[in-house]
């Protein structure tokens, strides 16, 4: 079974909102994350010459202006290998150290395994 045939309906479809935003605005990331009770938000890279944001930390933003108090899961679709320590530290502030961060390429191919990133901090 394939890695995309074995993810959850709900995950497959953060990571195609994702991947449609970068597309659809030709910015470098795309990102979507879901809140507790289902809602997802969706955002590119925010680059203006006063306010710099990944597509993560604008989707988690988004979420937290519009009452999200949790997250369900987050997803990413860049070219890079690995989500930033700040990506993944907007996650947890909002989600807590258990929720999976989904990075895929811009084909939106799955890098890896869901990744539920720790909290390192002591």
């Amino acid at each position: 079974m394939s890695e995309a045939a074995q993810l959850d309906p709900e995950d497959r479809k953060i990571i195609t909102l994702a991947r449609s935003v970068r597309a659809r605005n030709s910015v470098p990331e795309g990102a979507a994350v879901r809140d507790e009770t289902g809602r997802t938000y969706v955002a590119g890279t925010v680059a203006l010459d006063s306010l710099k944001l990944s597509a993560l930390q604008t989707a988690v933003a988004m979420a937290v202006a519009s009452g999200a108090s949790s997250l369900e899961a987050a997803a990413v679709v860049t070219d890079a290998e690995s989500a930033s320590d700040e990506d993944r530290a907007a996650v947890r502030d909002l989600g807590g150290a258990g929720t999976p961060v989904l990075l895929a390429g811009p084909d939106g191919t799955l890098r890896a395994n869901p990744v539920h990133y720790r909290d390192t901090r002591t």
